[in-house]
């Protein structure tokens, strides 16, 4: 099994890298790097040294870095060590490296330097100072007529490894370093390895782009510790992060590229993003003739992922924590707290208005707390300056409320982009279609095909998203849409013979066939010529699994739509949307068996429709579906890291396999699956990073830029907090398990435009740093947002009561929170381990006593369709002390049935203690 699926893997990562515009090898395009020279001097040997917790060597030639080892465990390499003699070749960065662009006064153009370009032995230089471990003047391996002579340190200072460059103007002239990078060379290459060795040999990085209070997390993908910090020595800010893209190091779906930390990013500014709006404001340096400047980083280790900040503070770093996070929905009071030793003496907000702060207090008086809220749509930078002079930058991204952002999102999924031509040949009628935000129009042609084909993520994604949307906030006209989409256009996605109740989703029904369709059918402006514009035969395929949840997910809503309201559904009654959803997920197993060996994205959806076959009393399918289940479950505890994919490596399946890990009590395995999750899924004082789980390849698949780049909140963020959010309610105490998990759940909807436009995800890219132009693959985002959107209400001993999803007033013994998520639908209550959940109307306000425990809850007014709310009441913690609450009404399929009327109805949960 493994060998095929290498075998595909080695196939998708060729097709991916020509489609990246980069050469690719007939087979494996890293032979290309075994005829360059070697450069580096690797035949002079090593220099080794121990620095603190680390371990370092440097080749001796070049002193860059050859291997970077934690002392506790020698084994592993934070560097891509592994692959020393094969990126030993010119031009290939090496940790250690710097780049440049210079400008000597009177000159108008930048000039590049790099000391990767060319490679020559560096003179050592002789230093009498105890904490240098090694230095070199780098004038040998750096263009001749360079204005600076470039001096490179390796440091012990105070117990830590530093990086430092000292840099002199040796002109007569003022130079301009219009840009200064130091390239982050880690060991995130995982070609050629399996699942088993890339959790334990390789790491991903992510960086919290902030000025002087800016560093960057290294993190193993196991999410074990001890996990690498990189944060500024000296005067360093991080002002951008730029994809190291002249590497020739190949790049593809099993290496995402290296990085550098930007110091100064102007040339770059004026030239290659000058289209950008950049996170921090481009900035140069100036050297007199013989002055001298200095940068360098410091490298601190982190005992775990979760101590990154408390290691950050023991170095007196600053460290940010934003509640509920870096997404701000207006009319949401969030909170921002800081923890430095020098006072704030400004702060700055752009553009001016965006965002309003007032001082408030924290738990802990080494908090510096603020309430803040979000005014005007769009991105915004907080500049905060401390007395010191350190300049600290959090960008934030303001949305429209989330009840006002769902209804732009539905309106513009069944206006805009619903498809309407009772003549298109492939039977697409009556849909919601792809959609081009740049060009304003359906997607009706596309290479391709799934795009415009309403299957696979990259074409199912819109009316994915538009079925999500209804279950939690549902609109009769687009119901009433959906519901003909569902009962009539959705069967021509679906392969079925209902006589032998047979089932399997088709992975388009756009296809390029020329020779069976009518002259004219296809356009000359789109090129069908790639092996993207699959056949008839190729389209009608049904083996591939991750197109069945979709469908599944559209049949369960229309259940539940039709069970827990009235009037909403007329065409057909619950039973028969149930009977499919439990249909659909028995084909995925029966047809696509190959790939149910992997965790599915959206799998949470066969979870929701097992518990819905129970609550109905179906318990011959619900037996059936269960056992189905239970056997993917058994396979995957087999595994030391069961999160295998169509893809050599992915970020998707950990969604299910934790669902069903927990399920059936695999509590080890579901255990490894968070931990890998918290290794690709950060939490960072930026807007685009926070909650944003790993994913850099799916532009290729469906977006409208097509490269390989760090995607920042593509679907992986929506289906990723699910089972975070769902770790966090076990272990309610465990704040950074729920800024994770809210970070991610609401990223996926912060790049919803003002006018409800759901794109792909959001370019990286310093050179673009916008959304992607195409619909895409979002719907598995928005459906990560429906199922698992909460407000979650908790004590932390050092920020105090905290609310993520709605407004927390405290008064006496009481917390009031007024709910503000757009579902409206769930609340954890994280003192009494409480989960609340409707499955008809919506809560307004839930209040908690501090002192007893009461808890109260306030619903809203009843509606045309929703004349009573159905409670569940659950408590997946155990918090010792909190007692177990109940209501004293009436049953339906496990929840408690309450009358609604024309206003407000509150209710007081029975506390027993």
């Amino acid at each position: 099994m493994r060998i095929q699926r290498n075998l595909v893997a080695a196939v998708i990562l060729i097709i991916c890298l020509i489609s990246g515009g980069q050469t690719a090898m007939a087979q494996d395009p890293w032979k290309a790097l075994e005829i360059r020279p070697s450069t580096l001097g690797l035949d002079n040997g090593f220099l080794t040294f121990k620095t603190g917790a680390l371990q370092l060597q440097l080749v001796k030639s070049s002193q860059t870095v050859a291997a970077l080892n934690p002392v506790s465990d020698t084994q592993f390499d934070f560097t891509p060590h592994d692959r020393l003699k094969l990126r030993s070749c010119d031009r290939m960065y090496q940790l250690g490296d710097i780049d440049l662009r210079l400008r000597v006064e009177g000159e108008t153009e930048w000039t590049k330097y790099s000391t990767s370009t060319k490679r020559a032995p560096v003179s050592v230089l002789t230093v009498n100072d105890d904490k240098v471990l090694a230095a070199a003047d780098l004038s040998a391996t750096l263009p001749a007529g360079i204005p600076l002579n470039v001096q490179r340190y390796y440091e012990l200072i105070d117990g830590h490894l530093v990086l430092l460059f000292k840099l002199k103007n040796t002109s007569d002239k003022n130079v301009e370093i219009g840009s200064l990078g130091i390239p982050m060379i880690f060991n995130n290459i995982m070609q050629g390895k399996s699942l088993e060795e890339t959790h334990a040999q390789n790491v991903f990085y992510d960086p919290y782009i902030g000025k002087d209070a800016g560093y960057l997390q290294v993190t193993r993908l196991n999410g074990h510790g001890p996990a690498l910090v990189v944060v500024p020595y000296g005067k360093t800010p991080f002002e951008a992060y730029s994809p190291l893209l002249d590497d020739p190091t190949p790049r593809g779906i099993d290496f995402e590229g290296f990085y550098e930390w930007m110091v100064h990013s102007k040339a770059y500014a004026e030239n290659e993003w000058k289209k950008a709006e950049p996170w921090n404001t481009p900035t140069s340096f100036t050297l007199k003739p013989g002055e001298t400047t200095e940068y360098g980083v410091k490298f601190l280790l982190a005992d775990s992922i979760k101590g990154i900040e408390s290691t950050l503070i023991a170095n007196k770093r600053p460290v940010v924590v934003g509640v509920p996070g870096y997404v701000l929905p207006m009319g949401t009071k969030a909170k921002l707290f800081l923890n430095y030793d020098e006072k704030v003496k400004s702060l700055q907000v752009e553009p001016e208005g965006a965002l309003t702060l007032n001082e408030t207090v924290a738990e802990n008086d080494k908090w510096k707390a603020y309430q803040i809220e979000g005014k005007i749509w769009g991105r915004a930078r907080l500049t905060i300056t401390y007395e010191d002079g350190l300049s600290q930058t959090i960008n934030y991204k303001v949305i429209k409320a989330e009840g006002d952002m769902l209804k732009d999102f539905g309106h513009f999924l069944t206006n805009e982009q619903w498809y309407v031509n009772k003549n298109d040949p492939f039977h697409r009628d009556q849909s919601v279609i792809s959609y081009d935000y740049e060009t304003k129009k359906q997607v009706t042609q596309d290479s391709r095909v799934w795009i415009s084909g309403l299957s696979d993520e990259g074409g199912a994604g819109s009316w994915l998203g538009a079925m999500m949307k209804e279950l939690i906030q549902p609109d009769k006209a687009e119901i009433d849409k959906l519901q003909h989409f569902v009962n009539h256009t959705l069967w021509g996605v679906i392969q079925h013979d209902e006589g032998k109740q047979k089932y399997g989703v088709k992975k388009s029904v756009y296809y390029y066939a020329p020779k069976e369709m009518p002259a004219g059918t296809y356009s000359d402006s789109v090129d069908h010529k790639t092996w993207t514009a699959w056949n008839h035969e190729a389209a009608n395929d049904v083996g591939r699994s991750y197109n069945y949840p979709h469908v599944a997910a559209a049949w369960w809503v229309m259940y539940r739509l039709s069970r827990n309201h009235t009037g909403l559904v007329t065409e057909q009654n619950w039973q028969w949307y149930l009977d499919h959803a439990y249909q659909t997920t028995m084909a995925m197993i029966n047809q696509a068996p190959y790939y149910v060996q992997f965790g599915q994205m959206e799998g949470t959806v066969f979870y929701l429709i097992l518990m819905d076959l129970k609550a109905e009393g179906w318990n011959d399918k619900a037996a059936i579906f269960e056992k189905a289940m239970k056997v993917r479950a058994d396979h995957w505890d087999t595994l030391q890291y069961p999160f295998g994919s169509e893809m050599p490596w992915d970020s998707t399946g950990q969604e299910e396999v934790y669902l069903w890990s927990s399920y059936f009590g695999y509590t080890n395995k579901a255990e490894v699956t968070i931990d890998a999750i918290l290794g690709y899924m950060p939490t960072v004082p930026n807007w685009g990073y926070n909650g944003s789980a790993r994913r850099y390849w799916d532009f290729l698949y469906g977006g409208k830029l097509s490269r390989i780049e760090r995607q920042l909140h593509h679907y992986g963020s929506g289906i990723n907090a699910i089972p975070v959010l769902a770790e966090y309610r076990k272990k309610p105490s465990d704040l950074y398990l729920l800024r994770v998990g809210y970070g991610g759940v609401m990223g996926s909807v912060s790049n919803i435009t003002q006018d409800g436009f759901g794109p792909a995800a959001f370019h990286s890219f310093p050179s673009t740093l916008k959304i992607d132009g195409l619909s895409g693959d979002y719907g598995p985002n928005f459906f990560g947002y429906a199922v698992n959107i909460s407000t979650y209400i908790m004590h932390d001993d050092n920020l105090g009561w905290l609310a993520f999803g709605g407004n927390l007033v405290q008064k006496d013994n009481w917390i009031d929170v007024k709910i503000t998520n757009g579902a409206k639908s769930r609340v954890f209550i994280a003192a009494a381990g409480l989960w609340l959940t409707l499955d008809a109307g919506t809560f307004n306000t839930v209040s908690y006593n501090t002192t007893t425990g009461a808890v109260s809850v306030l619903l809203d007014a009843a509606d045309k369709y929703t004349p009573s709310a159905r409670l569940h009441i659950k408590q997946t913690a155990n918090v010792i002390g909190a007692g177990t609450y109940s209501l004293g009404t009436a049953k339906i399929r496990g929840a408690y049935v309450i009358a609604l009327k024309n206003s407000e109805v509150k209710v007081n949960l029975t506390h027993h203690k």
